[in-house]
């Protein structure tokens, strides 16, 4: 998409009534979720959120009294259909949740707010709409605990299924819990230091010292409030020292019987949920952010491995096997494929075996250098993802047989009919292209010069004759 384009669509969007922006969002979360179209859909949703973000940085958007009511979720919410861990919330359930709260869960107190924002009039927030919003928060969390609880008698299922499919039950307790904790996970968002480079001894004592308050400490609430922190860690893996710390020890099995063992979970289940968005973008060809998923999956990783004392036979020494063999095989099976396309585009060939107009496509040759780089991403992290044998030999055989194709090539343009020089010059500039990835700019020029010296002599050559 051009940058017109984009533009356009983003004025587009920005323009619609709060209510069809949601209305929006709701529907291409729900396409994502069925795997229709979901370049499209991924790409709008983005945009849609963006703008709705904007929005929320300059002045909140209050004519959306859902959007009100869960704005408090927001740190926790996550997209697409994928399993949740402690902590978060699926973003698809706030709208069934909302359904069912204006219809019977708390009408009285979703009426009350409705009626706080038609007397604003303006969209700006008030400190009658504020009490109006955590009145409903409070009474919203109550119905869902009353639905949810023993209490609920025999016609729990039947009221449960009201609500929503099982995914939105399985966020109703959750989601009640934040709700009914605001001010208490507000409070320790304000505690919190802005940004954690270095999760060190000093910093871990102040988030301790934060978290030290009786109502997060409960199996519900403990997920979220370390969900915050790691929202100003650099690496979110680093995490799992709050449970070290807790358990004074880094055996799994002391680390697992506090209730900071949470933590170890929550930083296998991001792990995983980054390895499987690696695999995506791998299968799509989408490379721009593979080093930086790399670098991070690698770290994790590594931390885990080396600050945790896991056993293999173990759940979470499960898991972690599970993410590397993961990975590797991603990794492994697209970095078989390069030597093969590289071939391909730089094979030799007899200049009766060239057809008039034979081309070399522009776009698989960078393509192509994006796989070579790939490789040579992949070389730096190979050790810790279980790669490095693959990767080692497969980029010592790029480089060999890169630069081999390369010297042939310069020798064949001395020669041949004009018809085989063109293509032969083709497949030249996709080798140079894969010398810079491969050895760097000085090499590439250096092999670009000696291509010029030998069509230089070649022309000589024929004017002599």
């Amino acid at each position: 998409m051009s940058q017109t384009s984009h533009e356009r669509l983003r004025d587009y969007l920005a323009q619609l009534p709060p209510r069809s922006q949601a209305l929006l969002m709701r529907e291409f979360e729900r396409a994502l979720e069925r795997g229709e179209d979901t370049v499209v859909a991924s790409f709008v949703l983005g945009e849609l959120r963006k703008i709705v973000r904007e929005g929320d940085d300059t002045q909140p958007r209050t004519d959306d009294p859902a959007r009100l009511l869960f704005r408090c979720l927001e740190p926790f919410l996550t997209d697409g259909s994928a399993p949740v861990r402690p902590g978060q919330i699926r973003r698809t359930s706030l709208a069934p949740v909302w359904q069912w709260l204006h219809r019977e869960g708390a009408p009285e107190q979703a009426r009350e707010l409705e009626a706080a924002l038609a007397r604003t009039g303006d969209g700006r927030s008030s400190p009658h709409m504020e009490t109006a919003v955590r009145k409903l928060q409070l009474a919203a969390a109550d119905a869902i605990f009353k639905i949810t609880g023993p209490a609920a008698g025999g016609d729990k299922q039947r009221a449960l299924s009201r609500v929503g499919p099982p995914n939105v039950i399985e966020d109703l307790l959750p989601m009640a819990a934040a709700l009914q904790a605001r001010d208490a996970l507000d409070t320790l968002n304000g505690r919190l230091p802005g940004y954690l480079r270095a999760f060190g001894e000093s910093q871990i004592a102040a988030v301790t010292s934060a978290l030290n308050v009786p109502s997060l400490q409960t199996p519900l609430l403990l997920p979220f409030a370390l969900s915050l922190v790691m929202l100003r860690l650099s690496a979110p893996w680093q995490i799992i020292r709050l449970a070290i710390k807790m358990a004074a020890s880094d055996d799994e099995i002391r680390v697992a019987a506090t209730p900071y063992g949470v933590a170890v979970t929550i930083a296998l289940h991001d792990l995983s949920c980054l390895a499987a968005g690696l695999r995506a973008d791998i299968r799509r060809g989408h490379f721009a952010n593979v080093g930086e998923n790399l670098k991070t999956l690698h770290d994790g990783v590594r931390g885990l491995r080396t600050e945790l004392d896991l056993r293999s036979d173990s759940n979470w020494g499960k898991q972690l096997t599970s993410i590397r063999t993961d990975i590797s095989n991603a990794l492994q099976s697209e970095i078989d494929s390069v030597p093969g396309r590289v071939r391909r585009i730089l094979r030799q060939r007899a200049d009766k075996d060239i057809v008039a107009g034979a081309r070399i496509d522009a776009t698989e040759v960078e393509e192509v250098a994006a796989l070579i780089d790939f490789v040579a991403v992949c070389r730096t992290y190979a050790s810790e993802l279980a790669i490095n044998e693959v990767t080692l030999r497969t980029y010592s055989d790029l480089q060999q047989y890169v630069e081999q194709a390369t010297g042939a090539l310069v020798q064949s343009l001395r020669g041949g009919d004009a018809r085989a020089r063109a293509y032969r010059q083709m497949q030249f500039s996709a080798a140079i292209r894969f010398c810079e990835v491969l050895f760097g700019q000085d090499y590439a020029a250096l092999m670009s010069r000696a291509a010029e010296s030998a069509l230089t002599g070649e022309r000589k050559s024929s004017r002599a004759s």
